[in-house]
């Protein structure tokens, strides 16, 4: 059975990368984690990434209970792809959720957006050959 696709689109910061060359230089002299970590604080303002690391923290326990049974996709909002997703999927409040590309959940109702995973792998695990 293949995974369970979740696509989360939210605004996500962003992180700008040099080349690769560059970004081994950056490494090297000591300066490319300072400048990254400095990316990280600044590339949300506060209510937003504080949103974000609650977000990245039930994704992290989505994996601590389904592990490879789901397949999670973090699209940026503020980016072309998120734009265009939102639109596919008619979300206006954000973070929003889609689970299996159908039922969505939008402005961060987390609670809801597991009880819609529970449901769509219980149903792909009895609809799995060899299940009584």
């Amino acid at each position: 059975m293949p995974p369970l696709c979740v696509e989360i689109i939210a605004y996500a910061p962003t992180r700008f990368y040099h080349c690769l060359h560059c970004e081994v230089v950056w490494q090297q002299v000591g300066h490319g984690q300072k400048i990254h970590a400095e990316q990280d604080r600044t590339g949300l303002p506060d209510d937003l990434r504080r949103e974000y690391e609650t977000l990245s923290d039930w994704v992290h326990g989505l994996f601590d209970r389904y592990g490879d049974r789901l397949d999670v996709r973090v699209i940026d909002v503020a980016s072309v792809e998120g734009v265009l997703r939102a639109l596919r999927y008619g979300v206006r409040r954000f973070p929003a959720i889609v689970v299996a590309g159908r039922e969505r959940v939008a402005g961060g109702d987390l609670a809801a957006a597991e009880a819609a995973i529970e449901r769509h792998l219980a149903t792909a695990g009895a609809s799995s050959p060899g299940r009584e």
